[in-house]
C-alpha cells in the first residue's frame, strides 16, 4: 500500500473516529471495540515491526466496522441522536389485548391480586408469600441467610457444577456486613488488575425448606410435608432456609418489561399455568361456555410477563413451595366444601375455608383493601378467596358443575361426579384454574406499582429545579461519558422493555464484532463469568433433568424454532440469519429500570455490590470479567453520576404512599444462633427469627432501613 493511500485512511479514520466520538451511543461502541483490542494485545508476541502493522490494522477493522454497521442502518445510526426523554407518565403500562376475554372486573382483579401477593398462607409453611422476597421498595432488604454459595454454576460444556462452599461467612446463616462488599474485591477500585479477593457466592433471598409435598390441609395455613436433609442448606445438620440463586430484583415498575425474571424465562405470552407461555404445548386450562360441558382450551395474552412470572415462586421447591405441590392443591387450601357434600381426597379435605390474609393485620386506609379491613383483626371481612375469584372473573373461567379428574399419569379428564379412587385427583373448575387467576390477578396488582413521579420525571417534565445542578451534571454523565445508555435507553430506562422491543424487534444484531445475533435488552456486562451462571445462554428446562430449548430467543431464531414457540416470525435482520452464526447468550441478564435503585441494594444478578458508589466503580473500571470500556470518571464526576441515580427515586415507594401501601407481613430473617448454631424446632428444622412488616395505609409511614443501613 502506498504513502498516500495510507494517509488518506489515516485521515479517513480520525474525522470517522471524532463524529463518532460526539454520540453517546457511538462512544460507547467506539470505547467497546478499543478496548476490547487493549486486552487482547498481550497474547501478541511480535516484534516491534509486526506489533505496529497490527495496531494499523486493528485500526482499519475498527473503521470498517462502525463503517458497516452504519451504512447497515442498525442501532449505531438510529441512535446517534437519542430522542429526547419524556417522563414515565407518558408510557401506557403495556396490558394483555385480550384482557376482557378473562376479567369482567379489573379493580376486583387488582383487589384480588394484591391479597394473594401478600397472603402468607400461600406458602407451603405458611410463612411465606410473593411479598417476603418483594416487601422493601419491591425488593428484599435483609442481610442474614441470604447467601448462595453458586449453585447455578456450570462447566464450560453446560453440565451442572453446583459450588456448594461458601465463601461469604463460611456457612449459611451468616449476618452480611458491609465490608463483605463488593465480593470482587480490588486495592484500587479504578485497577481491575489489583484484586485482593473473589468470591462467587450470590447474595439473595431466603426462601423456603427442604421439604417434600404431601397434602394440603384445608383451613390450615401449613401444608403437610415432610423434611428431607439438606446437604447444602443446613447448620450442624439441621435444616435453615434455602437462598435463592439470583439476587432479587424489584417488581416495582417490572410491569414494563417484555420479558421478566433476569434470564427473561417468563415469557412475555401467558398461558394460564406456568411461566412458559408457547413455548408449553401441553399447557391448558378449563372453559366452560356451557356448566354442563366444560372444555380444555389453550389461551394466550400478551404482554403478560408478569402474570407468567408469578406462577414460578409458588411452586417453586427453594422460593414458597414444598417439592412437588401444584397450583390445583394451593387453590384447596382456600377452598370450601360444596352444599354440605365432602369430594373425595383433596377436595374432601376441605373442612373450612381459610380467611384472606388470615394471619395479617390489614389497615383500614388500605388503598385497595381498606374496606374489607377486620382491623384490628387480621385478614378480611365477609370474604373468600373463590367469592374474590368470582368477582374478578368471568364466569365461564369459575363456574360448572363437572369436575376435572387427573389420575397418577397426568391423564385428565372431565367427569360428572367423583369416582372416589385414591389413584386420582378431582378439581372443581375454580380449583383447576386456579394458576389462571393467581397469575392474572397478581400482574393487574402489580401493573399499579408505577414507580413515575421521581425527579428526574419531573424534570423531563418541565420543572428545572427537580434535580439539584450536581444531579443534572450526572445526567449529562449518564447519558454521555458514563455510556449508561447503552443498555437504560427509554423512558423506562432498559431496553428490555415492551416499548423497546416493539421498536428494535426481539432480537438484533450486535453493533459490533462479527455483529451477531442478541436478545434486545440482554447483556454480558462481565459482573461474574458466564460459567458461574448462564442466564439466558441457559434452557427452559421443559425437557426434564435440566434440558429444553434455549432461553435465548436469538438462538430460537436460529435453531429455526422462533415461529413454533414464540408464536411469530423472527426479525428480519441485516444480513440475513445464517444457522452458522452464534448468538450472544451466555451471561447474558435482562437490564434492569433504575429507578428506585437507591433503595434495591444489593446490585447486579449476584448482589455482589452493596453500594450504589461501589456499582459506578464497577462501571468506571470496565467491569471485573467482560470487555466494557474503562470510564476514567473523576471522583467529582462519581459523585455527580450516583447523585443523578438517586434522583431516580420516587418518594412515594420510599414511604410506601400509596400505591406502595401494604398489609402487615411477617418475613423470616434468618434463624436465631449464628453460622455455626441454631434452634432445632423439632422436626430437623432450624427455628425461624420472624421480622415484622407493620400494615401500611394509604398515607404511607416513615419507611424503612435500606440494606445494610
Amino acid at each position: 500500500m502506498g504513502i498516500i493511500p495510507i494517509i488518506s485512511l489515516v485521515i479517513f479514520i480520525a474525522s470517522l473516529s471524532i463524529y463518532l466520538l460526539l454520540t453517546g451511543r457511538s462512544q460507547f461502541l467506539l470505547k467497546s471495540l478499543i478496548t476490547k483490542i487493549k486486552r487482547q494485545e498481550w497474547r501478541f508476541r511480535y516484534s516491534k515491526l509486526k506489533y505496529l502493522r497490527s495496531r494499523l490494522l486493528k485500526t482499519i477493522t475498527i473503521a470498517v466496522l462502525i463503517m458497516a454497521a452504519v451504512i447497515a442502518g442498525n442501532t449505531v445510526s438510529a441512535q446517534v441522536t437519542p430522542s429526547p426523554l419524556a417522563s414515565l407518565k407518558s408510557i401506557s403500562v403495556p396490558q394483555p389485548d385480550n384482557l376482557g376475554d378473562f376479567v369482567k372486573d379489573k379493580v376486583a382483579a387488582i383487589k384480588l391480586g394484591k391479597a394473594l401477593f401478600w397472603d402468607m398462607q400461600v406458602g407451603s409453611d405458611g410463612e411465606t408469600s410473593c411479598a417476603s422476597c418483594h416487601f422493601h421498595a419491591g425488593a428484599d432488604n435483609r442481610s442474614k441467610n441470604q447467601i448462595n454459595p453458586g449453585l447455578l454454576r456450570i462447566n464450560t460444556d453446560g453440565t451442572a457444577n453446583p459450588d456448594t462452599i461458601f465463601n461469604v461467612g463460611g456457612l449459611p446463616n451468616y449476618q452480611l456486613k458491609p465490608e463483605d462488599f463488593p465480593f470482587h474485591k480490588l486495592s484500587n477500585p479504578n485497577d481491575p488488575t489489583t484484586l485482593v479477593s473473589d468470591k462467587n457466592d450470590v447474595s439473595s433471598s431466603q426462601g423456603a425448606f427442604n421439604t417434600k409435598f404431601v397434602d394440603v390441609i384445608p383451613g390450615n395455613a401449613q401444608d403437610q410435608v415432610t423434611n428431607e436433609p439438606d446437604p447444602v442448606f443446613n447448620v450442624g445438620g439441621i435444616n435453615v432456609r434455602h437462598v435463592q440463586g439470583r439476587n432479587t430484583p424489584t417488581v416495582i415498575n417490572a410491569a414494563f418489561n417484555f420479558r421478566n425474571f433476569w434470564d427473561g424465562r417468563a415469557q412475555n405470552i401467558f398461558n394460564g399455568v406456568n411461566p412458559f407461555g408457547l413455548r408449553d404445548p401441553n399447557a391448558s386450562v378449563v372453559k366452560a361456555e356451557n356448566p354442563n360441558q366444560p372444555k380444555f382450551v389453550k389461551i394466550s395474552l400478551n404482554n403478560s410477563s408478569l402474570a407468567s412470572q408469578a406462577l414460578g415462586p409458588p411452586l417453586s421447591s427453594t422460593e414458597l413451595s414444598a417439592n412437588g405441590r401444584t397450583f390445583q392443591e394451593i387453590g384447596d387450601k382456600f377452598g370450601r366444601i360444596s352444599n354440605g357434600k365432602k369430594l373425595p381426597r383433596k377436595l374432601g379435605k376441605k373442612l373450612f375455608a381459610l380467611r384472606p390474609l388470615g394471619k395479617q393485620i390489614v389497615h383500614p386506609q388500605d388503598s385497595v383493601l381498606g374496606r374489607d379491613s377486620r382491623w384490628p383483626k387480621p385478614g378480611l371481612k365477609d370474604r373468600t378467596y373463590e367469592q374474590m375469584i368470582q368477582d374478578a372473573f368471568k364466569p365461564e373461567w369459575w363456574k360448572s358443575n363437572r369436575l376435572i379428574q387427573v389420575d397418577a399419569q397426568g391423564q385428565r379428564n372431565i367427569v360428572k361426579k367423583p369416582d372416589r379412587s385414591l389413584e386420582t385427583n378431582e378439581y372443581t373448575l375454580t380449583e383447576y384454574n386456579f394458576s389462571l387467576f393467581f397469575g392474572l390477578a397478581i400482574q393487574l396488582y402489580e401493573s399499579t406499582l408505577i414507580a413515575n413521579d421521581t425527579p428526574f420525571d419531573r424534570f423531563l417534565e418541565g420543572n428545572t429545579t427537580a434535580l439539584t445542578p450536581q444531579q443534572q451534571k450526572g445526567k449529562q454523565i449518564f447519558e454521555g461519558k458514563g455510556l449508561c445508555i447503552g443498555c437504560h435507553i427509554g423512558s423506562e430506562l432498559t431496553a428490555a422493555s415492551v416499548s423497546s422491543v416493539a421498536k428494535d424487534g426481539r432480537i438484533k444484531r450486535a453493533p459490533f464484532g462479527a455483529r451477531s445475533p442478541e436478545d434486545n435488552g440482554f447483556f454480558n456486562i462481565g459482573v461474574r463469568p458466564a460459567t458461574e451462571d448462564p442466564a439466558l445462554g441457559g434452557n427452559d428446562g421443559l425437557f426434564g433433568n435440566g434440558q429444553g430449548n434455549p432461553l435465548s430467543e436469538a438462538r430460537l431464531a436460529l435453531l429455526g424454532k422462533f415461529q413454533l414457540l414464540l408464536g411469530e416470525n423472527p426479525p428480519i435482520l441485516t444480513p440475513p440469519l445464517n444457522s452458522s452464526e452464534t448468538a450472544f447468550a451466555n451471561g447474558a441478564f435482562k437490564a434492569p429500570g433504575l429507578r428506585n435503585v437507591e433503595l434495591t441494594a444489593p446490585y447486579f444478578h449476584n448482589g455482589g455490590q452493596a453500594t450504589l458508589e461501589q456499582v459506578v466503580d464497577f462501571y468506571n473500571r470496565g467491569g471485573d470479567f467482560g470487555v466494557l470500556p474503562p470510564l476514567n470518571l473523576s471522583p467529582e464526576e462519581k459523585q455527580q453520576l450516583v447523585a443523578f441515580l438517586k434522583g431516580l427515586t420516587d418518594e412515594r415507594v420510599r414511604y410506601d404512599k400509596a400505591p406502595f401501601d401494604h398489609p402487615q407481613l411477617f418475613v423470616p430473617n434468618g434463624h436465631p444462633g449464628n453460622s455455626t448454631s441454631v434452634t432445632n424446632d423439632g422436626t430437623g428444622k432450624a427455628t425461624d427469627s420472624l421480622l415484622e412488616i407493620p400494615a401500611i395505609g394509604r398515607n404511607g409511614g416513615s419507611g424503612s432501613p435500606n440494606f445494610l443501613n
